[in-house]
């Protein structure tokens, strides 16, 4: 019998092209990671790193918690106030007496209530004894000016980082304070302050828009609260009135803040007073040593 001849195994000449496959596959999903991570986006590296501070340094700064990779979260604060609403802190059932003089660095004047007390002198010892909890932890600071008093509020309290939002939390304060100067008819200008840390989204594309749009928050609360909105003002003055170094945490923290500066006026009163014409604004102007004084327009 003839013996049946064995067939050849056919060679796969093109068995390469499988491994080359992977490979190219594998050094498109590298490029595509390394592209990935050299776009930074601002926004987001700015909260990442806000959420890095926050938890190797302490608790978050706010009174909501830090989701890292969403489009807001808080930076800043004061880690002694986990877990405390403003709510709960406005709540004193044994306030300090107030002091009676005032200090060489811009403090509060008081000296005693009544009918005759001035407005503005009679605005301070209500704010300060509604936001004292909130002094004392240096979020709030209240100053007493000849023609002005100033309620600095830090933003911690205010805003989570990059929006413009008034944070749930933090509308029991601002209502607090409305509920404060609705009675008086004395001008209010709302100034919006940030860090020099730069903003550039489709909503906000400097820190421009950023500190207008918080005032402008700011504001809109104030006259859903009763406020008459003539007697309102906003002003975004961005990073360019820093009153800490930006070069650390803590300036940037100080300088990202909102300012409600009350204006006096002649006659000027309570809701019984009947309020009187308003006078010619102070205007805002930096001096020699590059702070902002107030100066009495011409009429």
């Amino acid at each position: 019998m003839a013996r049946k001849k064995k067939h050849e195994d056919h060679l796969n000449h093109e068995a390469w092209a499988i491994p080359y496959g992977d490979l190219i596959t594998l050094l498109l999903a590298f490029f595509v990671v390394m592209y990935s991570m050299s776009s930074v986006n601002e926004g987001k590296y700015r909260i990442l790193s806000d959420s890095l501070v926050a938890a190797f340094r302490g608790a978050p700064k706010t009174f909501t918690p830090i989701n890292v990779g969403e489009s807001s979260t808080s930076k800043g604060g004061d880690s002694s106030l986990r877990g405390v609403s403003p709510t709960t802190l406005l709540k004193l059932p044994d306030p300090r007496p107030l002091p009676e003089a005032n200090d060489n660095k811009g403090g509060v004047s008081f000296s005693g209530t009544g009918p005759e007390t001035p407005p503005l002198t009679r605005m301070a010892q209500e704010v300060q004894k509604a936001m004292e909890a909130l002094i004392d932890k240096k979020l709030v600071v209240v100053r007493r000016g000849k023609t002005s008093l100033e309620v600095e509020i830090r933003t911690d309290i205010l805003f989570p980082s990059g929006v413009a939002t008034i944070a749930p939390a933090a509308t029991p304060v601002l209502q607090e304070l409305a509920g404060i100067l609705r009675p008086f008819a004395n001008p209010v200008r709302v100034e919006g302050h940030t860090d020099n840390v730069p903003i550039s989204t489709r909503e906000f594309p400097s820190n421009w828009e950023l500190s207008a749009a918080r005032a402008a928050s700011v504001v809109h609360l104030f006259t859903r609260e009763g406020l008459d909105p003539k007697r309102l003002e906003i002003i975004g003055l961005g990073e360019y009135r820093p009153i800490a170094s930006n070069n650390s945490l803590d300036g940037r923290n100080t300088n990202r803040r909102v300012v409600l500066v009350i204006l006096d006026t002649p006659g000027a009163g309570g809701s019984g007073s009947g309020g009187g014409s308003a006078a010619a604004l102070p205007v805002p102007q930096v001096n020699e040593s590059g702070k902002t004084v107030l100066v009495e327009s011409e009429q």
